[in-house]
């Protein structure tokens, strides 16, 4: 198996923009959809963003679409999520996960891999 590696969180102000970045090393990154997960204490996680394997087709959340990107570079084995116009309720852990396609992220219950998290903290 492989492991995924995300990178970029951090505290910023209220309508700043981040990038998070996720990593893929041991795994065939090119053949998986891959998505963005956050969870806040007490919340459940929920799918945020995802990517289909060859970048052809996205998926977000409501709140989410207009300020939020996702995008992959299959040769860097790597996948990205642009976060703009940043709100508080937009703090959480942010997890990177994949699976086959973007419908079995949805669920979130056939996970191939998850990375460990990125805390994304914003403040008012």
């Amino acid at each position: 198996q492989g492991q995924l590696v995300e990178s970029g969180g951090g505290l910023v102000q209220a309508g700043d923009s981040l990038r998070l970045s996720c990593e893929a090393s041991g795994l065939s990154f090119s053949s998986y959809a891959m998505g963005w997960f956050r969870q806040a204490p007490g919340k459940e996680r929920e799918l945020v963003a995802a990517i289909s394997p060859t970048g052809s087709s996205t998926y977000y959340t409501d709140p989410e679409k207009g300020r939020f990107t996702i995008s992959r570079d299959n040769a860097k084995k790597t996948v990205y999520l642009r976060m703009n116009s940043l709100k508080p309720e937009d703090t959480a852990v942010y997890y990177c996960a994949s699976d086959t396609t973007i419908g079995l992220l949805l669920s979130g219950l056939t996970v191939d891999h998850w990375g460990q998290g990125t805390q994304v903290t914003v403040s008012s």
